[in-house]
């Protein structure tokens, strides 16, 4: 079994999954996880760029995705909005997010990082997407893995 493969467990997915659900009942905002072996020649956030868009996680109406990219071998995260995220928010709207995600994985707690940095991050989209009735999920909440 990869690293990749064994990064989470299949409940501890589903457990993700759920808080992804969780956290987008408070916004209009799309958040995915993708996990992958290695960023390869790339420095993480330009490959959770590049994901973004391969996922067609720019597609979304209020251009209003989040990836939460995680290179299990490179022992790497990072965080990627969408632009219609970056004017609205300020420069380091992420830190809090990235820095709840980085307390649990130096305790090699990752379902917990991912869990907590994305209730987080559904937390403070709220504040600037919040959730209506209109709403619809645009994008899956599956973890992708490449």
């Amino acid at each position: 079994m990869s690293q990749v493969e064994s990064f989470l467990t299949t409940s501890e997915e589903q457990e993700v999954i759920a808080a992804i659900r969780q956290a987008e009942r408070h916004t209009s905002g799309e958040i995915r996880v993708h996990l992958e072996k290695s960023s390869g020649e790339l420095k993480a956030f330009d490959r959770a760029t590049l994901l973004f868009h391969q996922l067609k996680m720019d597609n979304t109406k209020e251009e209003n995705g989040v990836l939460i990219y995680v290179a299990v071998e490179d022992h790497t995260f990072s965080i990627c909005g969408d632009k219609g995220i970056d004017k609205v928010v300020p420069k380091n709207f992420w830190e809090s997010t990235k820095n709840t995600i980085q307390e649990h994985f130096v305790k090699g707690e990752f379902k917990q990082g991912l869990i907590s940095g994305i209730l987080l991050a559904g937390k403070e989209l709220s504040a600037h997407f919040p959730w209506d009735d209109n709403d619809i999920d645009e994008l899956t909440n599956e973890i992708s893995k490449g």
